[in-house]
């Protein structure tokens, strides 16, 4: 009898072991993009295609797709995911890209200018909305509702979380300025009028940092600069928080797609709050992309920005700092499925086979969730999805 009891708590243990080794088992995202608002850039049948043929090679989980309005492609796409157990959310921008089809506010810098844009392909010109005007909020939850809520979408995936970067120089994140910012920042203690003074006053110095660490957040030396990044950080992502909260009441899985967390203060983006509305983020660990949310651009656009500015190194966008960010994600409990860029444009996201391996042996070694195929599978060349054939195994 003893024998008998000791074997079945052996084969209980094991039987647990394997479970808990399952579970560590890292599965994938990917992602569709359509293009614009109107015609799409892919008919169902190709993206079903490539799909089919990406998930041969990995574990794909779940597949983001948008932004276009053809409830077709999603219907079509969502049946075949369906059928092998994939879900499908959409891709949906929050406070950028929607001037097209919604009357938004947008946002302005401190001294109330609209910051330039950034026009990478048609469909994405970066023009960023207020991100406090209930109306800007309101919307994005009916752009759900009214264009794609009966299309078979398991979730939805929330883009353009933040204000505009450094590609508008400090313009572009001394922001947003309009009335109803400039309410809600007063609220978090924080008076614009002195902001404004003192970066007036001090200049390139406001964005000083010490005690810099890529994986730690930024001390910025200035206490009104400090506490300025630290109210937009609450401000914006509050609002983020509200949009995800309305989708999650309708049964949507949420996922968010955030900077990498070194530049994430400047943006908006405050990963405390935003974990704790998401069911998954997926910060953007470009390391070769040469354009907003890239690490190195964006990193080198902040330098040349604010070339006085002291307490910035120069950094190697190299594996190891790749690590940094992987270790800097570690203490936040929702789902993490980091991005890596695995699509090619020339000049844009010039990547190759071996960068593509090199950064998923980095991702995968944190035993994470996961990671994000990134930002578009059809445009990812067939040489690039070798690497990924082991990890089906």
């Amino acid at each position: 009898m003893k024998k008998i009891v000791l074997f079945i708590i052996g084969l209980m243990t094991l039987m647990a072991c394997q479970q808990k080794q399952e579970q560590k088992k890292a599965g994938f995202i990917v992602q569709v993009s359509l293009g614009g608002w109107h015609r799409p850039d892919y008919t169902a049948e190709q993206i079903i295609g490539r799909i089919d043929t990406v998930s041969q090679l990995i574990p794909v989980q779940k597949v983001i797709i948008g932004w276009s309005q053809d409830k077709d492609i999603y219907r079509q796409v969502a049946e075949y995911l369906h059928n092998k157990n994939i879900r499908m959310l959409l891709w949906l921008p929050v406070f950028a890209e929607t001037e097209e089809v919604c009357d938004n506010t947008p946002a302005v810098d401190l001294w109330g200018q609209v910051p330039s844009n950034y026009d990478l392909a048609a469909g994405e010109d970066f023009r960023f909305n207020c991100p406090t005007d209930p109306k800007n909020i309101v919307n994005i939850v009916h752009l759900y509702d009214s264009l794609f809520s009966d299309c078979g979408f398991d979730g939805v995936f929330l883009d353009r979380i933040r204000t505009q970067s450094f590609v508008s120089g400090v313009n572009g994140v001394l922001g947003c300025g309009c009335p109803l910012c400039v309410e809600h920042f007063a609220a978090e203690g924080v008076d614009i009028e002195a902001v404004k003074a003192e970066y007036q006053a001090k200049g390139d110095a406001f964005f000083s940092v010490s005690e810099y660490s890529p994986s730690q957040p930024l001390h910025f030396e200035n206490p009104v600069a400090a506490a300025f990044f630290k109210a937009k950080g609450h401000i914006v992502s509050t609002s983020v928080a509200a949009v995800a909260d309305s989708l999650r009441s309708r049964g949507l899985e949420v996922g968010m797609d955030l900077y990498a967390p070194f530049m994430a203060p400047f943006v908006g983006q405050d990963y405390t709050i935003l974990t704790q509305h998401a069911d998954f983020i997926k910060p953007m660990l470009y390391r070769q992309t040469f354009a907003p949310a890239g690490m190195g651009f964006e990193y080198d656009l902040l330098r040349k920005s604010v070339p006085g500015a002291t307490g910035y190194p120069a950094i190697q966008m190299d594996v190891d700092f790749l690590h940094s960010q992987l270790d800097a994600m570690e203490p936040y409990a929702c789902g993490k499925y980091p991005g890596i860029e695995i699509n090619y444009k020339e000049v844009v996201a010039p990547t190759s086979p071996e960068y593509v391996s090199e950064s998923l042996e980095a991702v995968l070694s944190h035993q994470f969730d996961g990671a994000v195929l990134s930002w578009n599978i059809m445009r990812a060349p067939l040489s690039h999805l070798e690497p990924l054939k082991p990890l089906k195994q």
